[in-house]
């Protein structure tokens, strides 16, 4: 039987740099052999041949912000239309949902929503309009809609009444530990080959990813420990402002960004605790990837998407943007090491068994079978 053809469009990184890139090309990894995939990314030489079995279709970045990636959308958008009808089109993000009407002419669409991006304060007000207006473009264009995120699958479907599956972003579960040393990174940041750390890490440092309020718990508790905290500054210079001063009197080494996922994963498994204070998030594939480590525990604040994810069994969790609350349970998780252990071990199986790539990418699978098949419900 012939294949069909499925675009993957709204991506940018391929091979992927993370978050909805990573899900997307874990999806393509798992079902290659079912399907011709065609994989649109920004020019990368690295991209063509990286799946044995998926195509790569390479557009130019253009260096202009925001309105670059816009225009990175529409060409890829204009590539779609002047090439051979797919059988679907992928959508993976909202921000790309303008241009479905469009792609509707050379297939079947299903899109993604990773989160809801207005809500992250990197975004000036227009930039926050542009995303809500998106979301009529994701519920109204598109064939089937989906969501990382069951809490906002559930408020779109309040809004709009209209139904989006829930299949929440998946992870490749992996044996075998990353083969590399941290050993000098660890000695410029002055840490010694014995010494643990709290970890902090993603891909930007803005306030709804909470990190205030681990800073303030640790001056509450007069904390001498070391942290290390990873992640890239320049999307919210004046809260970075707030971070420097309250790192002050604390053992804070900044790091920036990680892009090397086996360096990251390797300081995690040195580390004595990952804290993830988020206020917002669709589901954290950072998150994710600690879990199914089984060797670090987790805080983590107790917003609908965390908690979703993991039970108390998995993480300890604190009241969000809550310092005091999370002055405690940091002191109980000091104090009950064992029981965090056990933690760590259990939320290793319950990502396995609900989160892996291959639960994930059979979800869709399913999908692309009812668009096919003309059986989906899109009322």
């Amino acid at each position: 039987m012939t294949k069909k053809k499925i675009a993957f469009f709204g991506i940018k990184y391929f091979p992927s740099q993370g978050g909805s890139s990573r899900t997307a090309e874990s999806i393509a990894r798992e079902l290659q052999d079912k399907y011709h995939i065609t994989f649109y990314c920004y020019k990368n030489p690295l991209a063509d041949g990286h799946l044995e079995h998926v195509r790569a279709v390479q557009i130019p970045r253009i260096p202009l912000k925001e309105f670059g990636v816009f225009i990175y959308y529409f060409l890829c958008c204009i590539h779609i239309l002047f090439s051979k009808k797919y059988d679907i089109i992928h959508v993976h993000k909202t921000d790309s949902a303008i241009f479905i009407p469009l792609l509707r002419l050379r297939g079947k669409v299903i899109a993604t929503s990773q989160e809801a991006p207005y809500l992250r304060d990197k975004w000036n007000i227009i930039s926050k309009g542009y995303f809500r207006f998106m979301e009529y473009f994701f519920i109204y264009f598109s064939t089937i809609r989906t969501s990382v995120s069951q809490p906002l699958a559930n408020i779109y479907q309040r809004r709009y009444s209209k139904p989006v599956h829930y299949i929440p972003n998946g992870v490749t579960i992996s044996e075998s530990k990353e083969d590399v040393s941290i050993d000098s990174l660890l000695l410029e940041y002055g840490i010694r080959e014995d010494e643990r750390f709290i970890l902090f890490a993603a891909r930007r440092i803005m306030s709804t990813k909470g990190l205030h309020t681990m800073l303030e718990a640790m001056h509450n508790l007069n904390y001498k420990g070391k942290i290390l905290i990873a992640g890239q500054h320049s999307h919210a210079k004046s809260y970075m402002k707030t971070i420097f001063k309250l790192a002050e009197g604390l053992d804070v080494k900044f790091l920036g960004y990680i892009g090397d996922k086996a360096i990251l994963m390797r300081l995690l498994d040195r580390s004595e605790l990952f804290v993830f204070p988020s206020l917002t998030e669709g589901l954290s594939l950072m998150l994710l990837e600690v879990g199914v480590r089984g060797t670090t525990p987790i805080l983590c604040s107790d917003i609908p998407e965390n908690t979703h994810v993991f039970t108390p069994q998995e993480a300890l969790f604190f009241k969000a943007n809550d310092s005091i609350d999370f002055t405690e349970k940091f002191g109980w998780a000091a104090t009950n090491t064992a029981i965090m252990k056990e933690k760590a071990v259990k939320a290793r199986i319950r990502v396995i068994n609900e989160y892996s790539s291959q639960v994930i990418a059979k979800q869709y699978d399913k999908l692309y079978d009812q668009i096919l098949k003309n059986t989906y419900n899109n009322s």
